[in-house]
């Protein structure tokens, strides 16, 4: 939402009592905000400390999801919980180079220790998992080829980890063939410089949903 200049200025002469109680007034209807402006101003941890911090979390999250694991839906479940999570800290933090990392360290974990399970369900009960996974993968590698090229070699262990587990399961690999993801890309740590206009259009014909 965009602001007129008359609309700025008379903020700026509003008293400052005035401005601190508006200011608490709505940060208490966007928490996101609060965190945000109390992560800026007032904690003492980085950038690094929280990215840590998450990693240890996701980890624990991952394996306790792994060990009581039900179905793919109730696994979907929990790791959408976790993405919202990692979207909170990008949200919060700035945190772009964690935003691929703690996304990469979620699939790779998840499918370290789910493969075998994903692998061994009908496609039918893992097709909502399996469309989640790629669509997942396609955001990491748009947003590794979003950053400069001499941080692309950070992500190549993950990348080419996470290609070989996808390209060990017949349900992922039917999932990425039939929407668009050459698992290639991921082994070979080959990203398409068009990586962005392939996934536009995937997305415009129905697919990766």
């Amino acid at each position: 939402m965009a602001f007129d200049a008359e609309f700025k200025k008379a903020l700026k002469l509003l008293p400052d009592k005035e401005k601190d109680k508006l200011i608490l007034r709505l940060l208490k209807r966007d928490l996101q905000l609060a965190d945000r402006l109390r992560f800026e101003l007032v904690d003492t941890d980085s950038v690094q400390d929280k990215r840590e911090s998450l990693e240890s979390l996701i980890i624990e999250s991952i394996e306790m999801a792994s060990e009581r694991y039900y179905s793919p839906g109730y696994l979907l479940m929990d790791v959408r919980g976790i993405s919202g999570r990692i979207n909170d800290h990008v949200s919060i933090t700035k945190d772009k180079y964690g935003e691929i990392s703690l996304n990469c360290l979620m699939l790779r974990h998840l499918l370290d220790l789910n493969n075998d399970r994903i692998d061994s369900e009908t496609q039918r009960k893992s097709h909502t998992l399996c469309i989640y996974i790629i669509a997942r993968t396609f955001k990491i590698l748009m947003l590794i080829q979003k950053q400069h090229e001499d941080l692309h070699l950070e992500f190549q262990e993950d990348i080419e980890a996470i290609g070989m587990l996808i390209g060990n399961n017949d349900n992922l690999m039917q999932t990425a063939i039939r929407n668009g993801l050459d698992v290639n890309w991921l082994i070979q740590f080959k990203i398409p410089e068009d990586i962005f206009d392939i996934y536009k259009n995937l997305r415009k014909n129905g697919y990766l949903r």
